[in-house]
């Protein structure tokens, strides 16, 4: 794979500040999360929202849905479906935006929804808005969790193989499964039963119980970035932290990786 493209999160509000940001600071993507109130409930504030998308040209964007309390495989058919009604309008709304990948979650909120969720309606879901994605342009990509079914690299391999959609590589999460801090699994074994499915990846060391933290040197992720070095499409490294200090703190222990990895191909 070729160095990656470093997205930033649009942790600024303004977005002709966070374009002028992003070109500053050398990121060729922005990471544009929605959550359900940032869904446009009118034509106005479609058109408001293209218009605010087309200031950050020439920045690639890809987008992501913190949808918290949201989920396509609940039980009960009625929650489901109202559910169900806001990740296709976000899909069909970033298709409109011009977007080509999108992130999602199963299982996002881990305290209120034990129980609720059924494993055979998740993943027809899964797969029915996956292929109904794919024929508007749209990669629907499956992030792993630190907690829930997608923490487990056997369910979260299960879930990308039978709803035939991509893969987000979140390191924090992976480092913070219980699985992989029993030793059941490597961490590894999040990338390597799909390394043709993971697009993207999120890129921060360790995320605590209201955030996510910077590495304080190379050696705290070096292991985990050789893992996204050798997953062939893996393309799109978002620093998934929302802050300045921290993301510049993040910024500059990448980029010391990867100037490294070039020098080691050169020589």
């Amino acid at each position: 794979m070729n160095s990656p493209k470093l997205a930033c999160c649009n942790f600024i509000q303004n977005t002709n500040k966070l374009r002028e940001y992003a070109l500053d600071y050398g990121f060729s993507g922005i990471d544009w999360t929605f959550t359900p109130d940032d869904l446009p409930s009118s034509d106005e504030e479609e058109k408001e929202l293209v218009r605010k998308h087309k200031v950050l040209n020439p920045i690639e964007i890809r987008y992501h849905l913190f949808f918290l309390g949201k989920e396509i495989g609940r039980k009960n058919q009625e929650h489901a479906d109202q559910d169900r009604t806001f990740f296709y309008r976000a899909c069909r709304l970033i298709a409109r935006l011009g977007g080509r990948h999108v992130t999602l979650h199963i299982g996002l909120d881990r305290h209120d929804l034990s129980g609720e969720i059924s494993w055979q309606t998740t993943v027809t879901s899964l797969s029915n808005l996956t292929d109904f994605a794919r024929g508007i342009g749209l990669r629907v990509c499956l992030e792993n969790l630190a907690w829930g079914w997608t923490s487990r690299p056997d369910l979260f391999e299960k879930l990308l193989r039978k709803a035939e959609c991509w893969g987000t590589l979140d390191i924090g999460h992976a480092r913070a499964s219980q699985t992989v801090i029993s030793g059941a699994y490597d961490l590894e074994d999040f990338a390597y039963t799909h390394p043709g499915r993971i697009l993207n990846a999120h890129v921060y060391h360790e995320e605590t119980s209201n955030q996510h933290t910077p590495p304080a040197q190379l050696s705290d992720i070096e292991w985990r970035l050789r893992i996204l070095t050798s997953l062939p499409l893996c393309d799109w490294w978002v620093l998934e932290l929302r802050e300045h200090r921290p993301l510049v703190k993040t910024l500059r222990v990448v980029r010391e990786f990867l100037m490294d990895r070039q020098d080691l191909l050169a020589g």
